[in-house]
């Protein structure tokens, strides 16, 4: 009877050691993305105007050396009156929409995603300032990537035909 108890003990810590160590390998690796230079083509807004809580979508066209890739990022709006603006972004800056920091950027890319470089050229000031870093950075608001979902819909772009005849991502 004991020799049951310290086999089950010894299978069970087993399975607790494998099972965290391949937690590790199946969540956390990023699948295999390109890295690449893109040019910037052309971009589209669509805005939500006089909204509580709803969403404007923002599209790109990227062009890279052999694809032209579509982008959107959905962000949710609060806003009245005026459609450019979006009073959550001085809470959360993530929800901000990305803006190309040059006509060229660095980009990676798979089958569903488009990740590019958040341009942040803010310093922090004063306590209240630090305070909102800590804040932000607790809940990852300062992130450095964008990621875009990749989107088949080329009809944003009417006036650039390279992004109308781009190559054909499947929407997710």
């Amino acid at each position: 009877m004991n020799v049951h108890f310290h086999v089950r003990s010894v299978i069970r810590t087993s399975v607790c050691v494998a099972a965290s160590l391949a937690a590790p390998l199946s969540f956390g690796a990023p699948e295999g993305r390109l890295q690449v230079q893109a040019q910037l083509l052309d971009r589209a807004e669509i805005l939500c105007a006089n909204c509580f809580f709803g969403p404007s979508d923002y599209y790109y066209c990227l062009a890279t050396d052999d694809k032209v890739l579509i982008g959107y990022q959905r962000t949710p709006v609060l806003n009245w009156r005026d459609p450019s603006k979006n009073y959550l972004t001085p809470v959360h800056p993530v929800w901000a929409a990305w803006t190309a920091p040059g006509q060229t950027v660095p980009i990676s890319y798979d089958d569903k995603h488009i990740w590019v470089s958040r341009a942040d050229g803010k310093q922090v000031r004063g306590l209240w300032g630090h305070l909102k870093l800590a804040a932000f950075w607790i809940t990852r608001a300062d992130s450095k990537q964008v990621k875009l979902t990749r989107s088949s819909s080329r009809d944003i772009f009417t006036n650039n035909d390279r992004c109308r005849g781009g190559d054909s991502a499947k929407a997710h």
